[in-house]
């Protein structure tokens, strides 16, 4: 398949301001005493049904649709449903193996409180290694998204600069605590955040030269499964935690919402 370099550019620059909100989380520890817990549940959860909607209403569409011009409709399907499943199986198995903590943000967090800054320091840095982790299936997600079709790769990006802000502020808050640094808080959240573009770029060195109608329905399979696994697994549990009533579901619903409707519009 035939990419200009300003396609990829253009979703290389997506990918990389998503990763980069990571940043944006950690600047907003230093702004203020501590985060809102129920703008943070309606943030996650906003972003949580961005990703659930985008995922099986475009890319698992989008999926099949490529495996069917490769291989004909009854191969598609069953094609685009076994990479789907192999991205739910392929980030439960990255959870398994570096579990992505889930440190509540508030100011009574005990973690938080301890005054062993080695121990305080020990949790920002595994925080930030988690993180990191499974930030690169995500750079790779908005990467081929954007490449593929804008109109349903520019929402994701969105809802995974979302989903990142409060990532940022997981390994900000911890750092920030053990060394009194902003500047080490900053850079660490920083450097997590870039995970995601480098991921985009060794997903598409590996990818590029094989690149065709199949192997763009293996990916979109696998990244629609990423997505709705990280958002049932990580967002919406994080937004019920921090939610004091109904946050969780308003702000799940008008990700649904806005997403739904930003499709139809750029579809016009």
């Amino acid at each position: 398949m035939d990419i200009s370099t300003t396609q990829l550019l253009v979703a290389f620059g997506a990918t990389a301001a998503a990763g980069l909100a990571t940043a944006f989380g950690s600047i907003l520890v230093f702004a203020a005493k501590s985060p809102s817990p129920r703008l943070l549940a309606f943030g996650l959860a906003f972003a949580g049904g961005a990703m659930v909607f985008v995922s099986l209403s475009e890319i698992l569409n989008k999926s099949v649709a490529s495996f069917t011009l490769a291989y004909g409709d009854k191969l598609g399907f069953s094609y685009g449903t076994l990479a789907f499943l192999a991205g739910v199986f392929l980030i439960a198995a990255i959870d398994r193996l570096v579990p992505n903590p889930h440190e509540t943000l508030e100011a009574d967090n005990p973690h938080f409180k301890e005054q062993n800054r080695a121990y305080v320091k020990r949790v920002g840095l595994l925080t930030a290694v988690a993180i990191t982790a499974h930030n690169f299936p995500e750079g790779l997600a908005t990467f081929f998204a954007m490449l593929n079709d804008p109109v349903v790769g520019l929402p994701l990006a969105l809802a995974i600069a979302i989903h990142n802000i409060p990532e940022g502020i997981a390994i900000a808050v911890p750092v920030y605590y053990a060394t009194g640094s902003k500047k080490y808080a900053f850079v660490a959240s920083l450097l997590s955040g870039l995970a995601e573009p480098v991921g985009a770029a060794i997903g598409y060195l590996i990818l590029a030269p094989f690149l065709s109608d199949a192997v763009f329905g293996a990916v979109f399979g696998i990244i629609a499964g990423v997505m709705v696994f990280l958002a049932l697994d990580e967002l919406l549990p994080a937004a019920k935690r921090y939610a004091k009533s109904h946050e969780t579901v308003y702000g799940l619903i008008t990700g649904m919402a806005a997403l739904a409707i930003s499709l139809v519009l750029f579809k016009w």
